[in-house]
């Protein structure tokens, strides 16, 4: 366990632990209650009722705050790095890093404004985490393949790309198929009709949201540094 003492990688190792317990737990708990179907709900869905929507939502800020801490260190990480290199668009940097403060602001309105309470701002939060989310980890991939072989090694830039592809074709059908699914009860018995746009929605925001915990997991060898 020494390596989690190095440097900075214990916060992107934290924050996907954390995440990933956020969406599981939650799923589990709903699942028990009979909130959710046991295949691909929505994510949003497994937070919906209590008692498992508190959890939700305490999670889920948590996770915010540690994906703007994360950011930040990353950040600073590229910005020190182009002090001594100047591979790295500066500009770059910047817009990177509030782009991604807006997803987690993204992140904290679905946490705190529940899809069936005030549905229109879930919603809204829920556009702007994924959208946002998805521009931040491209636009890390592109920031990595410029800061090569200083700050990154080609192997680890094309392991992002890939993760940024696969989220960036997921969060399309994943809007456009949400736009046919009614979200007015999340409850079991809305699943019981065969519904391929919720599907099909579902299964793609699930591989966004993993794919962003995912593409965390490769800042820790450079946040030991």
């Amino acid at each position: 366990m020494f390596w989690l003492m190095e440097g900075m990688c214990f916060l992107p190792t934290f924050l996907v632990i954390w995440s990933s317990c956020s969406f599981i737990v939650s799923y589990i708990i709903s699942l028990f209650e009979h909130h959710v179907p046991p295949v691909f709900p929505y994510i949003s869905d497994t937070g919906t009722h209590t008692p498992e929507s508190g959890i939700f939502s305490i999670m889920i800020v948590i996770s915010a705050f540690l994906g703007v801490a994360t950011m930040y260190t990353r950040y600073k990480f590229v910005e020190k790095l182009n002090e001594a290199t100047h591979t790295v668009n500066p500009r770059l940097n910047h817009i990177t890093f509030y782009v991604g403060l807006i997803g987690c602001m993204g992140m904290c309105v679905v946490a705190s404004f529940q899809e069936t309470v005030i549905t229109s701002v879930h919603d809204i939060g829920a556009l702007i985490a994924f959208l946002f989310g998805v521009i931040y980890i491209l636009l890390q991939s592109i920031v990595s393949y410029m800061s090569v072989p200083h700050g990154s090694s080609l192997p680890l830039c094309r392991v992002r790309m890939v993760i940024s592809i696969i989220s960036v074709v997921a969060v399309f059908p994943m809007i456009i198929c949400a736009i046919y699914v009614n979200h007015s009860d999340p409850h079991w018995e809305s699943y019981k009709e065969e519904d391929p746009y919720r599907m099909a929605s579902a299964v793609c925001e699930w591989i966004v949201a993993f794919g962003f915990i995912f593409y965390f997991l490769t800042y820790i060898k450079e946040f030991q540094t």
